[in-house]
């Protein structure tokens, strides 16, 4: 497969490139509120309220996404849903560099939001539909691996450029991605599910070489593919509404096992352990996880998905316990407060606490924390939901299983204050704490192992369990 396999990686790189867009998109906000919280146009200078919105805005437009990459992915086709999505990437940036007022950022935040969700959902999709099986687990973590590469090219180039600069280099990958894609083939499955067997034949020669048996991988796809259309009814089928309800729940504990939260207040972490350069710390926690994450891509044909699953599950588990030990520590008397703000509670806490000896314990919960996530919980998800559906609605589920993901994003991050309001912050790490618990157990009993398997026998595999 070796020689065979040079033109699948370059698809999937061209795919790829999607991921990196969504990252920038995701990390573009960390550097630019700073700056733009101080800006000197009283028009574009956002208010905490406004700080919060522009952060979180993205997910209700990859919601969106999520539900128009759904329908786009079976109607158009992988390939051109790819390139199509590249538009409102670039238009998205093309606002926020024309910007000027915080409704235009905000607009072009939900644009690349919407361009977000479609990436989401079509790239691992394409890939593990180009993929050779044993070769599937690794082109499919590189799309969690280049969404961090991503994340943390934009806080290493936020460190130097003003924001509209920053928009400008953030605008670029998805720009070549729709080069790139221009010349790659749609994906087998799609183009016989569409009646093009001579066009199916030649992407695979292009993936696989010509040498390789064309015609028994064609025959082997041929049998697992159903040409009528999806109705309601059939969601019945448990081949059907099995993977789908392993999907979403995959992408809700994906969320509520807290990393948006830890996130968002990585930076105050660093800051309170006397980290003064807070953005030289979110280029720390990037940089982890995209180590992490390039070592799930190496060995997670060799382990396994749910391995990976148990590990990550049992990491995030512990590092959140410890994160609920560190703030029970600092905040004795949070019951107390009316000011549910972590970081105003840190700032007030007791003199006694405010020092390096009790401070090293939430960083080092915080590096165990993304590094057990970037292990598991952030790319095998987007990975299985790749591999579990069944062709016919395998654009439907994937839309349900990203839309439930965003929504979830939204709402953990959106919602925070409250949490730690009703529950206290230690209670509510403790809360995210078991509910990587109950991950694991569902990990257990409901998720299936789709290791070296096609994808028609994992298909098979929830027609007769």
């Amino acid at each position: 497969l070796r020689v065979q396999n040079k033109k699948l990686y370059l698809a999937t790189f061209a795919a790829v490139l999607g991921p990196l867009s969504f990252g920038f998109v995701l990390g573009y906000s960390s550097p630019v509120i700073p700056e733009l919280r101080k800006s000197n146009d009283p028009k574009l200078r956002l208010d905490s309220s406004q700080a919060s919105w522009f952060g979180v805005i993205v997910t209700l437009g990859a919601a969106a996404g999520g539900i128009l990459g759904g329908y786009l992915v079976d109607k158009v086709g992988r390939k051109l849903s790819l390139m199509l999505c590249s538009i409102p990437y670039v238009f998205g940036y093309i606002v926020i560099i024309c910007a000027q007022n915080v409704w235009m950022l905000y607009f072009g935040r939900v644009l690349t939001g919407i361009a977000s969700g479609i990436t989401s959902l079509v790239v691992p999709v394409y890939i593990s539909e180009v993929s050779h099986p044993r070769v599937r687990g690794m082109l499919g973590s590189c799309v969690q691996l280049m969404v961090v590469t991503g994340i943390l090219g934009a806080y290493i180039a936020g460190i130097t450029l003003r924001w509209r600069w920053l928009a400008v280099l953030c605008s670029f990958p998805s720009c070549i991605m729709l080069l790139f894609m221009s010349f790659m083939p749609e994906t087998p499955r799609f183009l016989l599910n569409q009646n093009k067997r001579s066009e199916a034949i030649a992407a695979l020669c292009f993936l696989r070489g010509p040498h390789a048996d064309l015609e028994g991988e064609c025959r082997q796809i041929e049998a697992g593919v159903q040409e009528e259309g999806l109705n309601i009814f059939e969601f019945k089928d448990p081949s059907i509404y099995r993977p789908l309800l392993t999907g979403v729940v995959l992408m809700f504990f994906q969320q509520v096992t807290g990393i948006n939260a830890v996130m968002f207040y990585a930076e105050t972490i660093f800051e309170d352990a006397n980290f003064k350069d807070s953005r030289m710390a979110s280029v720390v926690v990037g940089s982890i996880q995209v180590c992490f994450t390039a070592v799930t891509a190496l060995i997670i044909d060799k382990t396994g998905r749910k391995v990976l699953l148990y590990v990550s599950g049992i990491i995030m588990a512990l590092s959140t316990a410890l994160f609920g030990l560190y703030f029970k520590m600092v905040l004795p008397n949070q019951n107390n407060s009316s000011n549910p703000d972590v970081w105003f509670l840190l700032k007030s806490a007791s003199p006694a606490y405010q020092n390096i000896s009790i401070s090293w314990l939430a960083v080092v919960s915080l590096g165990l924390f993304v590094a057990g996530f970037a292990l598991g919980w952030g790319p095998v998800p987007w990975l299985v939901i790749s591999e579990i559906f069944p062709l016919k609605a395998r654009g439907i589920s994937s839309g349900a299983c990203v839309l439930t993901n965003w929504i979830m994003a939204f709402m953990v991050t959106k919602e925070f204050h409250d949490f730690i309001a009703f529950l206290t912050s230690y209670g509510t790490f403790w809360l995210f704490s078991a509910f990587c618990c109950l991950s694991l157990t569902f990990t257990a009993f409901y998720v299936p192992e789709t290791k070296g398997q096609t994808l028609e026998k994992i298909e098979t595999y929830f027609r007769r369990s």
